[in-house]
């Protein structure tokens, strides 16, 4: 896909004064120039363009609100004076794997006196003799190169995170707690309802064992009294054969 059709791919309906962010990495960029930008990307913050075969910035639109450029992997070897010009707040610039051999490249970076990041690595200026200690000297307002200060201390992590990290498993620490402790309350439920209904079960098979009892007492009380009954008959059977005999 060649780099204007990319632009245009990541408007995605908006108009180009809505766009605060776009990336149009592995594009085609038509003879080594930027294509498809305009001025009216006036609100456009974060700009990235990693290989899509860049070779010139001269086509690069006005950028006034750009504070951050990715032109990493391209062939770019010079001509960077046009983003102080274009890009005036430029903060953070990432220049690795391009053409720049020379210092004097570097040089054209001066005018950005915002400029406080900056990556090389893997351009063959890198390998210059003390050339940490010359980029520093050639841009006083820098802070960090390839990723280090002058004292090689490395970026912070305030400098890319954000203040709310992820826990072990991609998650706040907090959600994971409030999942355990829903389970903890899950397994606690669990287990109260299994006792009480053990219970329950143990208290209708004593109910069911009165139950028996109780019967197992009536049926006994029902022949006794037919024992009595047959008795009583018995002695009245006797007496009328008596009178009889008189």
């Amino acid at each position: 896909m060649d780099m204007k059709k990319k632009v245009s791919q990541e408007l995605r309906s908006r108009k180009p004064v809505e766009v605060v962010e776009m990336v149009v990495d592995n594009c085609r960029s038509p003879d080594g120039e930027v294509d498809g930008l305009t001025d009216e990307y006036t609100e456009l913050e974060i700009l990235s363009m990693v290989a899509i075969g860049l070779s010139s910035l001269a086509k690069l639109p006005t950028l006034p609100k750009l504070r951050k450029l990715e032109l990493s992997d391209n062939i770019i070897s010079g001509g960077l004076e046009s983003l102080a010009e274009k890009c005036p707040n430029l903060t953070d610039l990432n220049l690795s794997g391009n053409k720049i051999k020379e210092l004097s490249a570097i040089k054209a970076l001066q005018s950005l006196k915002k400029l406080k990041s900056l990556y090389l690595f893997s351009c063959e200026v890198s390998t210059v003799d003390e050339y940490r200690e010359e980029v520093f000297s050639l841009l006083p307002s820098l802070s960090f190169l390839d990723g280090y200060d002058e004292e090689d201390n490395e970026v912070p992590d305030s400098e890319n995170d954000s203040d709310d990290e992820p826990g072990p498993h991609g998650l706040d620490d907090s959600d994971d707690e409030e999942e355990d402790e829903d389970e903890e309350e899950d397994s606690e439920g669990e287990e109260v309802g299994l006792s009480y209904l053990m219970k329950e079960g143990i208290q209708d098979e004593e109910d069911d064992g009165d139950y028996v009892e109780e019967e197992e007492d009536g049926d006994a009380d029902s022949s006794a009294l037919q024992g009595e009954k047959r008795k009583r008959d018995a002695e009245d059977e006797g007496d009328s054969d008596d009178d009889d005999d008189e």
